[in-house]
């Protein structure tokens, strides 16, 4: 099976996986692939190292979607049909922009942009850059702009905060975790309870800072405006959980990130979210069977000198430990998937950095399963 067939009828596609293997090269080049068939595809990276941005030729990326100009993914033996977008979350403009949508008008959306709370709210508390992400994604596959969507998320650990990310922040937005300290009286205005109370105006006193009375403008101004936030956050969950999305778990070979991926994929199935497959990154395929280094040094020995017959017998036979290695953990993991498919990229000779390099990667993921072996065995000789 080859990505194509796996996003056949999808219009949202989550790449999760743990750090450091490949995801963002894996989410561009799943992109690149979909708009070579045919497809208007939108790339969205939360990645801070903008990896992303200089795998497409790009200086940067914004917090909307960027056309890949077509002159940048010429060449290399694909033609793309369709169009490449991609976009880099910031995540304070991206709530900044989501209050300005549903607050009453601009004067009050400006209002909570500049109150304390919301500002340490929009960049600090726990979910609320994870929520932009996903309120991101939600109004991107709500414009109906794009026939595809992928998302490079964070590392899968975090990935997880990033899924309960909704529900987490609009709890703390209806107050649920503020309501031992803050309480409602007749007058209408929100006071402390006798315990915080002189906590907090020892904190005025030392700082400067009247938080009671900048947690009761801030909820004043937002109002019934939790009752949007929840809204959304049902959409999102709706979108999430639709046959219409599929994650895709990427990977590498290595025991560690093998074991990360068997966790994610056994969360993934106890959250009953639509799981499609997994991309293994960087897989070292075996180059000797049964032979051994005596065997290599005997065949290169009326080639090369001695010596460097034996550096080049000893390097296939550290390379055959490691694909033996990989073996050993993808048949662990294909053991965990069942009936999933389960596609494997080879360790490339090289950093994927350009546009060439994630031509070279998608080959791999849109190859039928014949000219996958085939590009493989090019690779291993």
């Amino acid at each position: 099976m080859s990505v194509a067939e796996l996003l056949d009828g999808k219009r949202v596609c989550v790449c999760g996986g743990s750090g450091g293997v490949g995801k963002t090269t894996t989410s561009a080049a799943i992109a690149l692939g979909m708009a070579a068939l045919g497809a208007k595809v939108a790339v969205v990276t939360i990645d801070p190292a903008k990896r992303l941005a200089n795998a497409l030729g790009l200086q940067e990326l914004e917090n909307e979607p960027r056309r890949v100009e077509p002159e940048r993914l010429a060449g290399g033996g694909v033609e793309v049909r369709g169009e490449l977008w991609a976009m880099m979350l910031d995540p304070k403009r991206t709530f900044d922009e989501l209050i300005d949508r549903i607050a009453a008008d601009p004067a009050r959306a400006q209002e909570i942009k500049d109150n304390r709370v919301y500002r340490e709210l929009s960049t600090a508390v726990s979910g609320s850059q994870e929520f932009t992400a996903v309120a991101k994604l939600y109004e991107l596959d709500r414009d109906g702009d794009f026939d595809l969507l992928v998302l490079d998320t964070p590392p899968s650990r975090n990935a997880l905060d990033f899924l309960d990310a909704p529900g987490r922040l609009t709890s703390f937005l209806e107050g649920r975790a503020l309501k031992t300290f803050i309480r409602p009286t007749g007058l209408g205005m929100r006071v402390l309870g006798r315990g915080a109370a002189p906590m907090l105006a020892a904190l005025r006193r030392v700082t400067g800072v009247d938080l009671l009375s900048d947690l009761s403008t801030f909820f004043g101004l937002l109002g019934d405006m939790t009752d949007d936030f929840s809204r959304r956050a049902a959409q999102v969950e709706l979108m999430l959980r639709s046959d219409s999305t599929a994650f895709v778990l990427v990977t590498s070979a290595q025991r560690a990130a093998i074991d990360e991926a068997i966790w994610f994929r056994r969360t993934l199935a106890d959250s009953g979210l639509p799981f499609a497959g997994v991309i293994v990154n960087r897989v070292h395929h075996d180059v000797l069977g049964d032979a051994e280094p005596d065997d290599v040094i005997a065949a290169l020995g009326a080639q090369l000198p001695a010596g460097l017959a034996a550096r080049v017998a000893a390097n296939f036979h550290d390379y055959h430990l490691l694909a033996r290695r990989d073996q050993r953990n993808l048949i662990r993991l294909s053991a965990e998937l069942g009936d999933h498919p389960l596609l494997l990229v080879p360790h490339l000779d090289g950093d994927v950095h350009d546009v060439q390099g994630l031509l070279r990667v998608h080959r791999y993921l849109f190859a039928s399963e014949a000219e996958r072996e085939r590009l493989i065995a090019d690779v291993v000789a």
